[in-house]
């Protein structure tokens, strides 16, 4: 796991911008602590940042180039199944002078070209220039586990790990509204293209990127998760001994380390599942939870105790206290580049600082509540394509509903809130109830916040909401749910989080259930397989239930939830006061002052619903663009 960057340049600006290829480099520090180098040759720059996993010696460190001169390599993540794919090369003559996956990957694709990138089994983001054609090769993993940034302009083309690397060449920055239209709805910038930074771009999840010499630029999936699988024409204890011998050989390459490794015991199924499969293969296996002493609401350690217990593993668990989240606020604002206001992200910052003393790897079980129907709004929409007359009574009820008080703060009121979009979400079509179940807020909620977008920017933003929902439209029930949420929630949301606060501390963090194989698989299953009356993640309980304590499968889903009511009104009301002060808000023209103070009214009220997040996203972004924009 590391960092990488880099540019080429087309002007005499662009050449001044690339000599800040060192500051990019820098900038990067946290995602490679091990170690820092940098290639120039004429117009070209490519920049590396170090985190030594797999061959830890300095003839593996980047930017590598091949043994004849022609090919030089910047990359980040790991291809675990390296070891294979260079006995295959070693076996038709090819000699090696390292023990890195870098060299291998460079091999492969000097042999393969793009076909190479179908044989990778990992997560990854690399470029590689063609140092003799002067051209310049860029690819991202398939699910959009590393990020890459890029973006071009008449001065010259720039790429990097995080926007913050692109920045330090000199780009300029520009509010995207249609970007903030999306944000204001969901809490955290959709996947796609597009970013917060209207001329900054991600390169999209399995998808490719070509730089000729004449600086034309051309880009292409060579992986497209909504390609329709075949489907499984075997039975469902057939589809459980895959399953396991899939996620036992998924789990067998990520412990492929050179450094210390662990893994993320949260008690919950998934990391659960993942730590047992681990243990049968690591003796003395290291696994880490953090804990809340004194808030059993939020304390999963008994369970993660339970389930090391039971594996046998050497457990360590983090007590931290509300103090101790707080205390680590900024830090978890200031290192991401865009607004990020998924708050689960402040417990994982500390889970993954706290870890990174012990291990500089760590698996987690990630991935899995998209693929196998795991969160509450999967159980939502089961209910509301199957519920019949009971769902009657609750879209009748509405009126009642939204009389009474919701919120997050009490079980009631949480229990009310739900009947509330429950019932919303069964008068919209299932595209429509898709998305409003994705967010917080409604369109309606967001325009009159940020007033109406523009022509060009409602179309970009339509656009791009039209796409994931046309994902709901194959025909396949609640497998397009899940499909929808590979491609929206996965790489916008969850893998963000983990890949930014990991990367914070330097620890890379491997998530078997993304290994490809699985991927597949398993959406070749029906639905049922995974999701029905009575039980989500059935196929995963019915795979693993053997390894694992009966009580880890009867208790409920629980995430890394933060108290953001009891803090929006306690400890963080100072920032919000002074982020959200009336003549900050009416002096930076992108917020309707009364919506704001409206929102602000609801959350103290005696029903503050999903004001609290919304509130916080706010904050988050006030925060981002303070940094950015009027620093």
């Amino acid at each position: 796991m590391c960092g990488i960057c880099g540019g080429i340049a087309i002007t005499d600006k662009g050449r001044a911008m690339l000599d800040r290829l060192p500051a990019a480099v820098q900038s990067l520090e946290n995602r490679g602590p091990d170690g820092r180098g940098i290639f120039r040759e004429g117009d070209t720059g490519l920049g590396h940042t170090r985190l030594a996993v797999i061959d830890t010696s300095e003839a593996a460190a980047q930017p590598f180039t091949s043994s004849d001169g022609r090919y030089t390599i910047v990359f980040n993540g790991e291809i675990f199944n390296y070891r294979e794919l260079r006995s295959e090369l070693e076996n038709a003559g090819e000699i090696f002078r390292t023990q890195s996956d870098t060299e291998v990957l460079l091999r492969l694709y000097v042999l393969q070209g793009k076909k190479a990138l179908k044989k990778l089994n990992g997560f990854f983001a690399f470029a590689i220039r063609d140092n003799t054609v002067r051209s310049l090769f860029i690819a991202r993993d398939r699910y959009g586990e590393k990020p890459l940034y890029y973006s071009r302009n008449e001065d010259g083309i720039f790429f990097a790990s995080e926007i913050k690397g692109l920045l330090s060449f000199g780009i300029e920055k520009e509010l995207n509204n249609a970007v903030l239209f999306a944000y204001l709805q969901l809490n955290y910038v959709p996947s796609g293209p597009t970013t917060m930074l209207r001329n900054v771009n991600k390169l999209l999840p399995g998808w490719w990127m070509e730089i000729r010499p004449n600086h034309a630029m051309e880009t292409g999936p060579w992986h497209l998760l909504h390609e329709k699988q075949e489907p499984f024409t075997g039975n469902y204890e057939a589809a459980c001994g895959n399953l396991f011998r899939l996620a036992e050989d998924a789990v067998r390459l990520r412990l492929v380390s050179d450094v210390p490794l662990g893994v993320f015991l949260s008690g919950g199924i998934d990391s659960s599942v993942i730590a047992a499969l681990a243990a049968k293969q690591v003796q003395k296996l290291h696994t880490f939870s953090i804990g809340f002493p004194g808030t059993p609401h939020f304390d999963e350690t008994p369970h993660a105790r339970l389930v090391a217990k039971h594996i046998g593993s050497e457990h360590t668990v983090f007590p931290i206290s509300e103090k101790d989240i707080l205390d680590n606020l900024f830090e978890t604002l200031d290192y991401t580049d865009e607004p990020f206001a998924d708050s689960s992200a402040l417990a994982v910052n500390l889970l993954s600082k706290k870890t990174r003393g012990h291990v500089t790897v760590a698996l987690s079980g990630d991935g899995a509540d998209e693929l196998f129907a795991g969160y509450n709004k999967h159980r939502a929409e089961y209910l509301a394509r199957n519920g019949g007359f009971r769902n009657t009574l609750i879209k009748n009820g509405q009126a009642l509903w939204n009389l009474l008080p919701a919120s997050r703060n009490s079980k009631s009121g949480n229990r009310i809130r739900q009947l509330r979009r429950f019932a919303e979400g069964l008068r919209l079509s299932p595209e429509e109830r898709y998305w409003r179940w994705a967010g917080y807020a409604t369109e309606h909620d967001a325009q009159m916040l940020a007033g109406d977008l523009s022509k060009a920017e409602s179309g970009e933003y339509q656009k791009h909401r039209n796409e994931i929902l046309a994902l709901l439209k194959r025909g396949d029930g609640l497998n397009d749910v899940l499909l929808a949420d590979m491609t929206l929630v996965l790489p916008g949301d969850m893998l963000v989080k983990v890949d930014r606060m990991s990367m914070c501390h330097g620890l890379e963090v491997r998530p078997p259930f993304l290994d490809h194989r699985i991927v597949n698989f398993v959406m070749q299953l029906p639905a049922e397989y995974k999701i029905d009356a009575r039980e989500q993640k059935k196929i995963l309980k019915s795979t693993f239930r053997n390894l694992l304590p009966a009580e880890i499968f009867a208790r409920r889903k629980q995430g890394f939830e933060v108290p953001l009511h009891r803090w929006l009104t306690g400890e963080l009301r100072g920032l919000a006061d002074e982020l959200l002060d009336e003549k900050r808000i009416r002096e930076q023209a992108i917020f309707k002052p009364e919506a704001v103070k409206q929102l602000r009214a609801q959350l103290k009220s005696a029903s503050p619903g999903d004001s609290a997040a919304r509130t916080w996203g706010l904050i988050v972004f006030q925060y981002w663009w303070k940094k950015y924009f009027a620093g």
